[in-house]
């Protein structure tokens, strides 16, 4: 009798988990030396503590930042940074280091001092918790690439591009205040109804002042990583001259 044929297993290579070097490049672009950034890691899940949790701390050494990053990519389905100024006091909360948190013990709307940054998250149309496939990030590259040079024949500036693991970014300077009467949700609106489809969309929950964003340099990891869906390392992929 012939034995049944055996079933190979795939085994998913080590992803690529996190890039110190680009984690502490993109800190430096997004916030001005001596301010304050936060770290947060969503869905960390540690051989100490395997339980799904957040993990956060407050930094204003963007090397130290940048390992601590670098560490979380490695247990995390994400990691964030805040986008804009925030009060230089929550450093107090965890002083360049990160901890576990609950409820309440990130930064909110009212700790931003001023608006620094417009996100602009181009996103594939997938079920919710899974990485995108390789055509559904290319076509948000492709939509990316429509919605910068409809900006930039607006005079908008070159903005900082990267890729999300999953999508695309477009990052673009501002000065606001916090309160900016609307005016960041209206453009993401604004840009939503111009560009969105059955493919591609526009977050047009990015607008709030704490908003976080992905730390590029650092593992995209929703879902389980498998050949069609894998995890990838989040990138720049543009950094505009007069940022250099």
């Amino acid at each position: 009798m012939l034995a049944p044929a055996t079933v190979p297993v795939w085994t998913p290579p080590p992803p690529v988990l996190a890039n110190q070097t680009e984690i502490e490049r993109f800190l430096c672009l997004l916030h001005c030396a001596g301010n304050v950034v936060e770290i947060r890691a969503l869905k960390v899940s540690t051989p100490d503590y395997r339980r799904a949790h957040t993990v956060s701390g407050y930094f204003d050494d963007f090397a130290r930042a940048a390992a601590a990053a670098a560490e979380l990519s490695q247990h995390a389905g994400a990691v964030y940074c805040t986008l804009n100024e925030i009060d230089p006091a929550l450093l107090a909360r965890a002083h360049n280091r990160v901890r576990p948190v609950e409820s309440g013990e990130t930064t909110s709307d009212t700790n931003v001092r001023r608006r620094r940054w417009l996100l602009v998250d181009l996103d594939p149309v997938r079920p919710a918790g899974i990485s995108a496939t390789d055509a559904e990030r290319e076509a948000a590259r492709q939509r990316a690439r429509d919605v910068h040079g409809y900006l930039r024949g607006e005079g908008w500036p070159d903005p900082i591009a990267g890729d999300s693991g999953n999508g695309n970014h477009l990052l673009y300077p501002l000065d606001l205040p916090r309160d900016d009467g609307g005016r960041v949700q209206r453009i993401l609106e604004a840009l939503a109804a111009r560009f969105d489809d059955d493919v591609v969309t526009v977050d047009t929950t990015t607008f709030n002042p704490s908003r976080i964003t992905k730390v590029f340099g650092t593992r995209a990891g929703k879902g389980d990583h498998t050949p069609a869906r894998p995890h990838r390392l989040a990138r720049l992929l543009h950094v505009p001259e007069y940022l250099k």
